[in-house]
């Protein structure tokens, strides 16, 4: 049974930096794309970033360029989701989640509960 796990979220001024985690367990395929998802209030659900196996990465939202990084560590099958200058409107559930490929975006296979994350001005 495949289980993702996110960590880290939190409440946090603007301008300010969190780092989530997510490790993903029973997973067995070797190599396979983790992402980042988020859903604001009274939002749908949308793509942030995510990371192949080989490191290559894609960004789904153009608002988080050279604020937000995604890194892994493959030993570990764990993401990570550095942020960075944070701003109110990055206020939302964060979503960890797990595919065979990238090009499975938006539905990817397996997804986490989710972690809070809280900006205030």
């Amino acid at each position: 049974q495949v289980q993702l796990v996110e960590s880290g979220g939190g409440s946090v001024q603007a301008g300010g930096s969190l780092r989530l985690s997510c490790v993903a367990s029973g997973y067995t395929y070797n190599k396979r794309c983790m992402g980042w998802f988020r859903q604001a209030p009274g939002k749908e659900r949308a793509g942030v970033v995510s990371i192949y196996t080989d490191g290559g990465s894609n960004y789904y939202d153009d608002s988080v360029k050279g604020r937000f990084s995604i890194s892994q560590d493959n030993a570990k099958n764990a993401v990570y989701l550095i942020m960075n200058s944070l701003k109110p409107e990055d206020t939302a559930m964060y979503y960890c989640a797990i595919s065979r490929y990238c090009s499975d975006y938006p539905r990817f296979n397996y997804w986490g509960q989710g972690t809070q994350v809280t900006v205030s001005s």
